[in-house]
């Protein structure tokens, strides 16, 4: 199921020169950070000239220890943080080459899907129905149009039936997917993930892992849950104290005891090896 990536269909066998043009430019990053700073007062959680793209189309962690930024971080991505109040800011973010500002922040906020850690943080509506529609209705679609995408992302995230069901009394594992299926609705182009398993039960991470996994859009996902980096990151962007300290492959940046031991991290049970007498 494709949710999140626009359909196109070729209308004819011909294309303009504009359109060739296009085709033979480099597609610009999903996402470019330029020297990114900002300092909260106490500077916990502070950015220090964080600097890093990710191109469209990949699944990217951002790990580190508490503190380290990276919920600061994601809050920069769709323009959250930059309205906010802090002792100073400075650097760029661009969206598929864009950069952020007033002119282009409801763009920006379509294109970029932000889930948050604590699904009571995103969810404010009397049913599932109205929460998971409520981001469409902002794009002026007709009720059909509306109904369709609710009806297509609960069924996606496992929650047909689910539409007239309050929200408060689901389970916590059932608001993240509700929480979810609201930013699906939205179709974005890149869906950015806080500790989206924290909390979770062994079966709940599973699913909820699952429903990530096959997602085509650009995932960039914090998080503390490295077995789960190994799974669905092939690249890591490890922060600490505001900074990038490493930035590569997933299965080398994790498997590396050194580097995890000096940035309060463990290397994830998937990638220990056990050594035995005469191995």
């Amino acid at each position: 199921m494709s949710i999140g990536i626009e359909e196109a269909s070729a209308l004819s066998g011909q294309r303009s020169p504009a359109a060739q043009a296009e085709k033979s430019s480099p597609a610009p990053h999903a996402i470019e950070i330029r020297d990114l700073h900002f300092h909260y007062p106490n500077s916990d959680g502070s950015l220090h000239g964080i600097s890093f793209t990710v191109a469209q189309g990949e699944c990217v962690a951002v790990i580190g220890p508490n503190g380290a930024g990276k919920s600061t971080l994601l809050l920069h991505l769709n323009g959250i943080l930059p309205e906010g109040n802090a002792a100073d800011r400075g650097g760029e973010v661009r969206v598929f080459g864009n950069a952020i500002g007033p002119k282009n922040l409801a763009q920006v906020r379509r294109d970029v899907g932000l889930l948050f850690q604590e699904p009571d943080d995103q969810l404010f509506c009397p049913t599932v129905y109205e929460d998971v529609a409520f981001g469409p209705r902002q794009f002026g679609l007709s009720e059909q149009q509306v109904a369709e995408r609710v009806g297509r992302c609960l069924a996606y995230v496992g929650l047909e039936g689910f539409d007239q069901r309050s929200p408060n009394r689901l389970s916590g594992g059932e608001k993240k997917r509700v929480a979810l299926a609201g930013v699906l609705a939205c179709e974005p182009k890149v869906l950015v993930l806080d500790e989206p398993t924290a909390g979770l039960d062994p079966r709940g991470r599973r699913e909820f892992m699952a429903l990530v996994k096959d997602l085509p859009a650009t995932r960039i996902i914090a998080t503390h849950d490295l077995e789960m980096v190994v799974q669905l990151c092939p690249r890591v962007i490890l922060l600490d104290a505001g900074e990038v300290v490493a930035d590569g492959e997933a299965s080398k940046l994790l498997a590396d005891p050194n580097l995890m031991d000096q940035h309060g991290l463990e290397v994830p049970h998937v990638l220990r090896i056990e050594r035995r007498p005469g191995v």
